[in-house]
């Protein structure tokens, strides 16, 4: 269900590449999901960012763990300790490719 929601949130501002990494059976990792997305410029990723807190809030009354880099806009990860929501700019998600990174760990 929250899983869903976060999608939900990013999914309102337009965004549609979107990285779901499955990390449920595997030891030892920090979360059973990463949810990665990109935003064009640092006013979209923090749109997105407020659209995945509005709507988990609002509808599943959840509020994240922890936040880091909303006071920048360039990444802003969102910890719901189940679920690590990472939002790029979209030339950071491109140079840090965290989706490879971790598929080669899975």
């Amino acid at each position: 269900m929250l899983l869903n929601k976060i999608i939900e949130g990013i999914e309102m501002v337009k965004e549609k590449d979107i990285s779901v990494l499955n990390l449920k059976n595997r030891n030892n990792f920090i979360c059973d999901y990463f949810v990665i997305c990109d935003g064009k410029s640092k006013s979209q990723v923090y749109a997105i960012y407020r659209s995945i807190e509005k709507i988990t809030i609002e509808k599943l009354k959840e509020k994240p763990w922890h936040i880091e880099g909303s006071e920048n806009g360039e990444w802003i990860l969102i910890d719901y300790v189940s679920i690590v929501v990472h939002i790029f700019k979209k030339e950071l998600r491109l140079y840090y490719n965290l989706e490879s990174i971790w598929n080669e760990k899975l």
